[in-house]
């Protein structure tokens, strides 16, 4: 548990979990991102599950200041070096907005591109 600050009332401390859990809801607003976490099967449906977010997470927070780094997969025909950037303003303001942390560092891993496949039409129409 990372400890935040410290005040006339006691102490407030704030798990890495859920600085964890910020960042990856944070990544997942980005368009084109399709999936935060590790990189196995089960993690996309994880994350439309909302299950665990914080899995392919790590926080790390020294004195008042925190360090993420995030695996996310990419949907195909998006710019990876653009949306990769997108995710690491779009954590750093939602972890500071949040926490009150200053974050020194957002390492982004894009892990997969992934090909949705269209819907097929149903061309058999009366």
């Amino acid at each position: 548990m990372s400890e935040y600050s410290e005040n006339k009332n006691g102490q407030i401390k704030i798990a890495d979990e859920v600085i964890a859990i910020i960042a990856a809801t944070a990544a997942a607003e980005v368009e084109g991102v399709i999936a935060a976490g590790s990189k196995t099967a089960e993690s996309f449906v994880e994350f439309f599950g909302k299950k665990n977010l914080a899995k392919g997470v790590k926080v790390s927070v020294e004195e008042n200041e925190a360090s993420v780094d995030i695996e996310i997969a990419i949907k195909f025909g998006i710019k990876l070096v653009e949306a990769a950037k997108a995710v690491q303003l779009k954590i750093k303001n939602a972890v500071e907005t949040m926490t009150g942390l200053s974050v020194s560092t957002v390492n982004v891993t894009i892990y997969a591109v992934i090909v949705e496949k269209e819907k097929e039409k149903d061309e058999t129409e009366i």
